[in-house]
C-alpha cells in the first residue's frame, strides 16, 4: 500500500516535469475517476503545464494554472514517467502525454483515483479532514493528537484525521523501533513513550523517503514482516499477529511487552 514516502516518490516524479506542456491526456479506465469525467478532465488539462505539486499525507496535488489535479493512490496505485510509445500496461488508467514522453497512474484495484478541483480553494476544502502531515508533526503535536484517543494506538496512527501520511507498514515499524506495543491505548503513554515514538517516527520517515518506500530491510521489521515464520531482528523473538482496525499488525511481544 503506498504510504507517505512512496507518494513523496511519485510527487518528486511529478515535480521533474513541472513547466511541461501536457499535450493530449489518455482515460484507458473512467473507473479511476472521482466526481470528473474524462471530457471534462481532458478538456482542464490539455494544453496546460503542470505546477510545482504538493504532498499532504498521502494525496498528491498538482495545480495546472487554475484547476487542481487531486491523486490518491489506494492500496496499489503508482505514478511513474516513460518514453513516449513504450506499451501500456493492463493496470495503467490515465496517461498524460508531454513532447518526451508521459506520466502514467497505475492502479489495480482502483480503490481510490483521479479528482480535479476548480482551484486550490476547493483542493483544501476537500483535505480539511486530514490530519497534520506525519513529517510536519512536532513531538508536542504528536503527544497533543494522541492524548485523547481512547482506541489502540495503531488504530490512532493510522487514523487520517489524526496524522496524515502513515499506513499499516510505517505504524507497525515505528512501534516496534519505539519499543512500544502498538495494542497499548493511546492515551496511556508516558512522556517518556511519547519522546520515544516521535523519534522513532522522524528517523523512519527520513530513512523511507530516502528509499521513496518502507524498505523491507533486515534489519527492520519490514524485512520479516511478511515471513508467517518471521522472527524480530533485534532479538530473534516469533513475531506476533493480530487485526486491529481490519489492518494486520505485527510487534515483538519481548521488544514491545503489553
Amino acid at each position: 500500500m503506498p504510504e507517505l514516502p512512496d507518494v513523496e516518490g511519485f510527487r518528486r516524479v511529478l515535480a521533474a516535469h513541472t513547466g511541461d506542456r501536457i499535450r493530449s491526456v489518455e482515460v484507458r479506465d473512467a473507473g479511476v475517476l472521482r466526481g470528473v469525467s474524462a471530457g471534462r478532465l481532458g478538456r482542464a488539462l490539455r494544453g496546460h503545464r503542470f505546477e510545482e505539486p504538493r504532498r499532504r499525507g498521502k494525496w498528491l496535488v498538482a495545480p495546472v494554472q487554475g484547476p487542481v489535479l487531486m491523486l490518491h493512490f489506494g492500496m496499489t496505485g503508482s505514478l511513474s514517467w516513460h518514453a513516449g510509445g513504450e506499451p501500456a500496461h493492463p493496470h495503467d488508467r490515465v496517461i498524460w502525454r508531454f513532447g518526451d514522453g508521459e506520466l502514467r497512474y497505475r492502479d489495480m484495484r482502483k480503490l481510490q483515483g483521479v479528482r480535479l478541483a476548480e482551484d486550490g480553494d476547493e483542493a483544501e476544502r476537500r483535505l480539511a479532514d486530514l490530519g497534520p502531515d506525519a513529517l510536519d508533526l512536532s513531538r508536542d503535536g504528536l503527544a497533543e493528537r494522541l492524548g485523547g484517543r481512547r482506541g489502540r494506538l495503531k488504530s490512532a496512527l493510522t487514523d487520517q484525521s489524526v496524522i496524515a501520511g502513515l499506513g499499516n507498514l510505517l505504524a507497525d515499524e515505528i512501534c516496534w523501533r519505539a519499543r512500544i506495543n502498538p495494542l497499548r491505548r493511546a492515551r496511556d503513554l508516558d512522556g517518556d513513550e511519547m519522546k520515544a515514538l516521535h523519534r522513532a517516527m522522524r528517523d523512519v520517515l527520513r530513512r523511507s523517503v530516502e528509499a521513496e518506500r518502507v524498505p523491507p530491510r533486515r534489519t527492520w521489521l519490514t524485512g520479516a514482516r511478511d515471513d508467517p515464520e518471521g522472527v524480530c531482528p533485534r532479538c530473534g523473538t516469533r513475531l506476533s499477529r493480530r487485526r486491529v482496525s481490519g489492518r494486520m499488525t505485527v510487534w515483538c511481544g519481548h521488544c514491545q511487552p503489553a
